[in-house]
């Protein structure tokens, strides 16, 4: 005897739907606003919810409550994860061609469900289209840059959500379908397991997804500041300590500058923090239109700034110095300012950090002292 009831496993994947789209919601409500696509998620799987209630319903409501409403509700909710994903990974949401398309879909289910019912075509209209917006789904996941453990997992899962309907629409081009979704065929009642299980692994993978994204967002602001985006005091002080380690280890050179600007209490003063802020921006800008790939800019505090120059000696550090002067001395911005800079490079095993630090503040001191605009060597 067959134990699997298709009408409780599509009221159980509804359910849990609901469930998840409730955490989703809460996530929404309490993660950083910069998080984009957390809400379109926890409607789709609300609305997947609705529809796995209706759909329960089949042979006990209207056809428009059994049949049509969770065929409609269940292209809009998977859509609308789709959606959710875009505007996730900051990518432009284009409605209309999708739209039009959903349109036409639920027109052709309406038609096979009312004018002139056909219960295999639906099957085959509906299932093609749910292939389509997993399979889209997984290749927008699977397409980032940066693929970490929950990237994998959402879209691989998706993968699987696309090969069971493609599996599905193979079975029933070349199988018995039954009459409705509650017949008991093995490839049926297969594809009807499986869904609910994809569907909640999916809500898993969406909520790591949000969550690598907070993790991420508060590591960064852990080291870099907030104004400037370059690394924080201690976050740079660790930096150094790694680069001077591996110079001790492999013979290497790395040199340290320290870049302060000149006069810029006056600037506060005269034209407002406002004001002053966006030159340490511009100031910032400038810099690393000026550095290589692997150097790092750090602010030590106000208007000071540290630059780790890795693989570089003391004569190509000065030239590096001397650019960014000059390039600050003829930024076009108002107001105008300078920089004084002193630089230290690692001599031996005997250098730490804060004997790095310690000369390059003594250079830049001097550099200030000979008339500010200036680089010295420590």
């Amino acid at each position: 005897m067959n134990v699997i009831d298709p009408r409780t496993i599509i009221l159980i994947s509804g359910v849990m739907g609901g469930l998840m789209s409730m955490v989703l919601f809460f996530m929404h409500r309490s993660y950083p606003v910069s998080i984009a696509g957390l809400r379109e998620w926890a409607w789709s799987l609300a609305i997947l919810f609705l529809a796995g209630v209706l759909a329960s319903l089949g042979g006990m409501a209207s056809p428009w409550l059994a049949n049509i409403a969770p065929n409609a509700l269940i292209c809009c909710g998977m859509y609308l994860a789709f959606v959710g994903s875009r505007r996730f990974f900051g990518q432009a949401v284009r409605h209309a061609g999708h739209f039009g398309l959903i349109a036409f879909v639920n027109l052709l289910l309406l038609w096979f469900t009312v004018a002139q019912p056909w219960y295999l075509a639906r099957v085959l209209i509906l299932t093609a289209l749910l292939a389509y917006l997993t399979g889209a789904h997984a290749w927008l996941v699977l397409r980032q840059s940066q693929l970490s453990f929950s990237h994998w997992f959402v879209g691989t899962v998706l993968c699987l959500a696309s090969l069971n309907e493609v599996v599905r629409l193979v079975t029933a081009l070349t199988l018995p379908v039954g009459d409705t979704v509650f017949d008991r065929q093995p490839q049926n009642l297969l594809h009807i397991t499986l869904y609910p299980f994809l569907m909640l692994l999916m809500a898993i993978g969406m909520v790591l997804l949000a969550t690598d994204r907070v993790r991420a967002q508060m590591q960064y602001l852990a080291t870099h500041d907030s104004l400037t985006n370059t690394l924080t005091r201690r976050h740079m002080n660790e930096t150094c300590e790694q680069e001077l380690a591996r110079c001790r280890r492999h013979g290497r050179a790395m040199a340290l500058l320290t870049v302060d600007l000149d006069h810029f209490k006056t600037i506060n003063d005269t034209h407002g923090h406002q004001v002053g802020d966006r030159v340490l921006i511009r100031f910032v800008a400038t810099v690393n239109t000026l550095l290589r790939r692997g150097d790092e800019l750090g602010r030590f505090g106000g208007e000071e700034f540290v630059v780790l120059l890795p693989e570089t000696a003391l004569p190509e550090a000065l030239l590096v110095a001397e650019r960014i002067r000059a390039a600050c001395q003829a930024d076009a911005g108002m107001p105008p300012y300078t920089v004084s800079i002193g630089v230290a490079a690692y001599l031996s095993e005997a250098d730490t950090v804060d004997s790095l630090l310690g000369r390059a503040d003594a250079a830049m001191y001097r550099a200030k002292a000979g008339g500010r605009n200036q680089v010295a060597a420590g």
